[in-house]
């Protein structure tokens, strides 16, 4: 298995709550949000604005129908349509509607026509589940929260914003089942269930953080 450099977590650690305590920052923590969408964004999920900017989409390709029902429910209560079709590769994938409340999040992601971590981007409990639905898995060694190969920039981007998470993770590359981050550790993994809260229905053991 390919192993990368590990990112530092940032001085931000040290406001976050130990693992087995309540999380201001857990999935359970706060009402859904659209910007929560930002979560498959950070996996291989894509934003399109139309309209000169006046509107946006978000979608998704999946490997697994749990997880297109999953995240279709997760768009259904954070009040936004979407539906599943299948890629051209014969995936389930998710696309929302084209709507006007996209637009701030489709903007912070995009620079021009390239996909892009905003500046400003910080991961909570409801990202981070919705990173997991659409690409996070079990790897020998810990936890895959995988990435877009077609976005390869934002890599080491999000690594550094997993590791402001309190969640510092190493950067794996193709041949060891990448692109991916992967959280390894007893006491990481456990805050990263602690973060995403319990696994969704129709989702394996091999599919979730367990620690």
């Amino acid at each position: 298995m390919s192993r990368g450099p590990r990112f530092p977590v940032s001085n931000k650690r040290s406001t976050l709550p130990g693992v087995g305590q309540l999380s201001f920052f857990s999935a359970d923590a706060r009402g859904p949000r659209v910007a929560d969408l930002a979560g498959p964004l950070c996996g291989p999920g894509q934003a399109v604005s139309f309209g000169r900017g006046t509107a946006a989409r978000v979608s998704a390709v999946v490997p697994d129908r749990w997880r297109a029902d999953a995240l279709l429910a997760a768009c259904a209560e954070r009040g936004v349509e979407a539906e599943i079709a299948t890629s051209d590769e014969g995936s389930p994938l998710v696309r929302t509607a084209v709507r006007a409340d996209l637009v701030p999040l489709a903007a912070g992601w995009l620079r021009g026509a390239v996909k892009a971590v905003p500046p400003d981007f910080e991961l909570d409990g409801p990202v981070l589940r919705l990173w997991a639905l659409v690409a996070g898995r079990a790897v020998p060694g810990g936890y895959l929260m995988g990435l877009d190969p077609h976005a390869p920039d934002t890599h080491r981007s999000l690594a550094a914003t997993l590791a402001r998470a309190g969640l510092p993770a190493t950067l794996v590359g193709p041949r060891g089942g990448g692109p991916g981050l992967r959280v390894s550790g007893r006491r990481r993994l456990g805050r990263l269930v602690e973060l995403v809260g319990g696994p969704p229905a129709g989702c394996g053991p091999e599919d979730w953080p367990v620690t």
